[in-house]
């Protein structure tokens, strides 16, 4: 007998969840040893641009304001990250990586690439760019900013 395709997703999922959260640990560490793992999720959004307002670091993470401001208070005590005047309104802060703090995320993201190509170089990639747009539509979807197509 089948088993329903919703509970194999969503256990699935929790697996997936579970490895990502001991990935997270492990990445953070070689990160800073020192590095609470919560934190790593700020460090990859800064990574992906320069300086970011604490208000889109609140949207993007999904946490409060309290909960961003100790994050960035911990990550700034590591030298990995700094704060910045906004130069569009002075009562602003923004929210940046320190080039040492770049330095060690491009590393393991290099490092995290070539892991993913290995695992990876079996695969067809037409199955990669599938899997990516599959995840991706089930990302909007659970955030309910997309439709499932059934």
């Amino acid at each position: 007998m089948n088993a329903d395709p919703i509970t194999e997703l969503e256990s699935e999922l929790v697996d997936m969840w579970r490895r990502g959260r001991i990935q997270t640990r492990e990445r953070a560490r070689a990160i800073d040893p020192k590095l609470d793992p919560a934190c790593y999720p700020l460090l990859t959004i800064l990574a992906r641009g320069d300086a970011v307002p604490m208000s889109e670091l609140v949207s993007d993470l999904g946490i409060e304001k309290s909960t961003l401001t100790r994050q960035i208070d911990a990550v700034v005590r590591l030298g990995l990250v700094e704060r910045r005047p906004d130069p569009h309104d002075a009562r602003a802060r923004l929210v940046a990586l320190t080039e040492p703090g770049r330095a060690r995320l491009t590393a393991l993201r290099e490092s995290t690439i070539a892991e993913w190509r290995e695992r990876l170089s079996r695969w067809d990639p037409a199955d990669v760019r599938q899997l990516t747009m599959l995840l991706h539509r089930l990302a909007m979807s659970v955030n309910r900013e997309e439709p499932v197509d059934r």
